[in-house]
């Protein structure tokens, strides 16, 4: 036998002596390496840092094979297996072993954020990692129905925790129990001083950023009112006789009112009739609001209303008051600003739910009271 190969037999018989001793201290030890920094390693993080070494040239090169930037989205729940598979399929990760174990070894697979993402293909694999734990905050979409009273508005904002604004800090603001400067609206300038902005936050959806507050909220509702009720509308109001403020409470009755859109006109201009002849409104939302929440119903607009409710003593009965009620009742939509503004020119002094109307929620109008009784008796 050569001298060659008694070397190399010894070399292999040292190996494996070397490498029993090492397997046997390792057991010994409890199943932990050390490394040079001090930090005790498990196996796992001993097999990880020798197979990332191995690859720390691939670790380097782009995750993916395109060269657009595309959104890709973690789920709620996804395990790290999942989340490399879905990035596969998207063409942005080649290795989702190396992917995998990268994450394992830096202890990232559990720091994945659920959520949104935009995801170059050219990032290397350490980027993409990183990148994957920070989710893009996303922008949430409120929508505010027309006709909702304050309390409503918070009271979406609060089932809707993912806007991120705080309910009471809302209607704080909107009720002017919180310091809010009104100076820049000029639409405000004959807003009482006790009053509330009720009437003013226009209803619509709204696109919310993910650092808005309760104050941005207020003021891009503030400002969509300024923009929506244009020049031309008030003068409208003008030309009625209302101030902006009366206007608007105007309106918010008739959006409480109305059923049908292209009543609104109609039922503004039977209101305008009343107050022009003195003759209560007689309204039932005017009841409705100082009633305020009922909880049998889980409801802020009690229904049916009963004779003994609609003898309430508050400013806003307007079948105990003549005229307008001391403020909006609610936040009224453009159409039923723009009835105000423009109303029909019509004789109707009454209006009932019709029971027979082709279209639901349609009114019966009519000029007499006994018309109007008539039209009462025929829908009991």
């Amino acid at each position: 036998m050569s001298c060659l190969l008694r070397g190399g037999l010894l070399l292999v018989v040292l190996t494996a002596c070397l490498t029993a001793v090492f397997i046997f201290y390792f057991q010994w030890r409890g199943g932990e390496f050390v490394a040079g920094n001090g930090r005790s390693l498990q196996a796992r993080d001993v097999y990880l840092q020798a197979y990332l070494a191995a690859n720390a040239a691939a670790l380097e090169e782009p995750a993916g094979n395109g060269f657009t930037p595309a959104p890709f989205t973690i789920a709620t729940g996804e395990s790290a297996d999942t989340i490399a598979a879905n990035l596969a399929a998207a063409g942005l990760l080649n290795d989702t072993e190396l992917f995998l174990n990268y994450l394992r070894y830096h202890g990232l697979d559990a720091q994945l954020e659920a959520g949104e993402f935009i995801l170059d293909p050219q990032q290397t694999i350490p980027e993409m990692a990183a990148a994957l734990t920070k989710a893009i905050a996303q922008e949430v979409d409120l929508r505010f129905v027309e006709g909702w009273r304050l309390e409503q508005m918070a009271d979406y904002l609060a089932d809707n925790p993912a806007a991120n604004i705080d309910a009471a800090q809302f209607l704080a603001i909107a009720q002017r129990q919180a310091a809010f400067d009104l100076t820049p609206y000029s639409f405000l300038a004959d807003l009482p001083p006790t009053a509330s902005l009720e009437g003013y936050l226009f209803p619509d959806t709204y696109r919310m950023p993910p650092e808005a507050d309760a104050r941005y909220l207020v003021d891009l509702m503030l400002k969509t009112f300024e923009r929506r009720v244009t020049p031309a509308m008030r003068q409208g109001f003008q030309d009625q006789g209302l101030t902006v403020h009366e206007a608007v409470t105007l309106a918010a009755i008739v959006e409480r009112e109305a059923v049908v859109a292209t009543e609104r006109p109609i039922i503004a201009g039977v209101f305008f009739n009343r107050l022009t002849q003195g003759i209560k409104l007689e309204a039932d939302p005017t009841v409705q609001y100082p009633l305020g929440y009922q909880a049998d119903s889980d409801n802020w607009w009690k229904s049916p209303l009963f004779l003994v409710d609609l003898e309430m003593d508050s400013p806003y009965n307007t079948y105990r008051y003549a005229g307008l009620p001391p403020g909006p009742i609610a936040n009224p939509s453009l159409s039923s600003l723009e009835a105000v503004a423009f109303p029909a020119e019509t004789e109707f002094i009454f209006f009932v739910a019709d029971c027979d109307a082709a279209v639901p929620g349609s009114h019966a109008f009519s000029i007499t009271y006994e018309e109007h009784l008539s039209n009462v008796q025929r829908c009991r």
